[in-house]
């Protein structure tokens, strides 16, 4: 893991969620190499149909990668694959809580890792915030192929208002509607195809970077 306070996302406000699925073919080690050139401040690596050995390459490197930038690298659903690979910490969606409850998943991945969760709701928000998470996702906010329905920004207020821990925004985010996040209080983002889309994947990455620093006044 990075030599800094892991667990501590106070300055960690750009996501990246890496999958191959809302790519455009360029190798993921590639996207990730230009949006760390960017500025990101998290890579998650989600990948739900890959077999476990491509997993345990595709994550070694992504995490040597992490370490050598100072890069967060959360791996999504899977404890013990984040465990495995020494990476900073693990992303569970409600789906995920199913099978591993957030009290398993601290046990599988220890103490001095981030365990992140999905919150879809302010219903599901407010019950996650009584729970051993280091932060919360919630989403998706606007329209995006990643799901079937988005939830608008009628509670994003509601929901920084009463975070005991970081709030990252996901779900259709992009150059248009970011500054309207911002105009809520956001101050953390997660992104998928507008990096990965992106023809030029630093650029992009930098700009967001540059907006999240302005919007938030840091």
């Amino acid at each position: 893991m990075n030599g800094r306070n892991t667990r501590d996302l106070t300055d960690r406000h750009l996501y990246l969620v890496l999958t191959e699925e809302y790519g455009t073919g360029r190798p993921l080690m590639f996207v990730a190499e230009e949006a760390i050139a960017g500025g990101v401040d998290i890579l998650q690596m989600r990948e739900k149909s890959r077999p476990r050995s491509d997993l345990i390459q595709l994550g070694s490197g992504l995490a040597a990668l992490c370490r050598k930038s100072g890069v967060t690298f959360i791996v999504n659903d899977d404890p013990f694959l984040a465990a495995e690979l020494d990476a900073d910490g693990v992303h569970l969606g409600q789906e995920d809580l199913q099978t591993y409850s957030v009290d398993t998943a601290r046990k599988i991945i220890g103490k001095d890792r981030i365990l992140g969760l999905s919150t879809h709701s302010l219903e599901q928000f407010r019950r996650a915030c009584d729970l051993d998470a280091d932060y919360l996702a919630f989403g998706p906010i606007f329209p995006t192929r990643t799901k079937d329905y988005s939830i608008g920004t009628g509670d994003v207020a509601e929901v920084l208002r009463i975070a005991s821990t970081p709030v990252v925004l996901i779900g259709g985010v992009n150059t248009s509607n970011l500054d309207l996040l911002l105009s809520e209080g956001a101050s953390s983002v997660a992104l998928i195809r507008d990096i990965m889309q992106a023809e030029d994947v630093a650029s992009r990455t930098r700009w967001y970077k540059d907006r999240l620093k302005k919007g938030a006044g840091r």
